[in-house]
């Protein structure tokens, strides 16, 4: 559909400057995305960046001004050299995408269900991570940058052992329940995705989520795959991945048809580099753990969670 690869427009207001009226043309516009491509929320920031058909550049690494406020958080974007911002709602809102509502927004949090269990395994954890390398063009560069992102990726399995042992997480009776509002509202509108004949934040949002089930599989894969309840919800993935069938990290593919092959691994070389770093962070473990608590404590105040 020729109306979803026109320049994006759209008025939003972004930590708290004046709102004004955006054009994002691929031929002039400058975009640089910090995340790593198995989080659901850079996902979707990722997957909306190609509908658009924008170029941009992407860092696994944190730009100084993103660490300095928000530590390893992501996904953060700059466009045309404006200053940084976090949330891919309103990521998204930026690129020309509908408002999310905060209801939406809390079923499709509730859609992350199981992500706890990325982290039961570490060698598989850590595994997954070693094969997506940071795309940098420059060998040097990438090299470097797998070294440091490390960091970032103890971070994560920090973050998410925690949740299980301090927090106490515990799993739901079904997986397959939290995605029963979107399997009804797919029943009930009858369109081929969320946001009628196109796609909007709210299937960018929730396919996001499904690619980071698949990067590192947990138990809500399964249930999405066999759950009579989900029919609608599983062509909509097929849907989805039709359509971005040429989109260079569809995880989901290799789990839901029309299969096809999944993200291009690092190489030998970027592997390297990424355990080098990841053993140089844990000789440095009685400076890394305090550094890591320090940022979980202050960016859960900042989300205020």
């Amino acid at each position: 559909n020729l109306s979803s690869r026109t320049p994006a427009r759209a008025r939003v207001k972004v930590d708290g400057t004046e709102e004004r009226a955006y054009l994002l043309d691929m031929h002039d516009t400058t975009i640089s995305l910090y995340g790593n491509d198995h989080s659901p929320w850079v996902q979707a920031v990722m997957l909306a960046l190609h509908e658009k058909e924008l170029k941009y550049s992407r860092s696994t690494v944190p730009p100084v001004e993103v660490f300095r406020k928000w530590g390893p958080m992501m996904p953060a974007i700059s466009i045309n050299g404006e200053s940084w911002f976090l949330e891919s709602k309103k990521i998204l809102h930026r690129l020309g995408y509908s408002p999310v509502t905060e209801e939406d927004m809390e079923d499709i949090r509730k859609a992350w269900t199981g992500v706890m269990h990325r982290a039961d395994y570490w060698p598989r954890f850590w595994g997954e991570f070693s094969l997506a390398s940071d795309p940098n063009p420059k060998f040097v560069v990438r090299f470097i940058k797998n070294f440091i992102r490390a960091f970032t990726i103890m971070y994560f399995f920090i973050l998410i052992r925690s949740g299980v042992f301090i927090r106490g997480y515990r799993d739901p009776r079904c997986h397959a329940d939290a995605y029963l509002t979107w399997e009804k509202r797919l029943a009930r509108d009858n369109s081929p995705f969320l946001g009628g004949e196109i796609p909007d934040a709210n299937d960018l949002l929730l396919f996001g989520i499904v690619q980071c089930h698949c990067s590192i599989p947990v138990p809500t894969v399964l249930e999405l795959q066999t759950d009579t309840r989900l029919s609608f919800t599983r062509k909509w993935i097929g849907r989805m991945q039709s359509r971005f069938a040429n989109y260079e990290s569809l995880y989901s593919a290799t789990y839901f048809s029309p299969h096809s092959a999944g993200p291009q691994r690092a190489t030998g070389t970027e592997q390297f580099a990424f355990w080098l770093g990841s053993l140089f962070w844990i000789v440095c473990f009685p400076i890394t753990l305090p550094a890591i608590g320090y940022f979980i404590v202050r960016n859960q105040s900042l989300r205020g969670s």
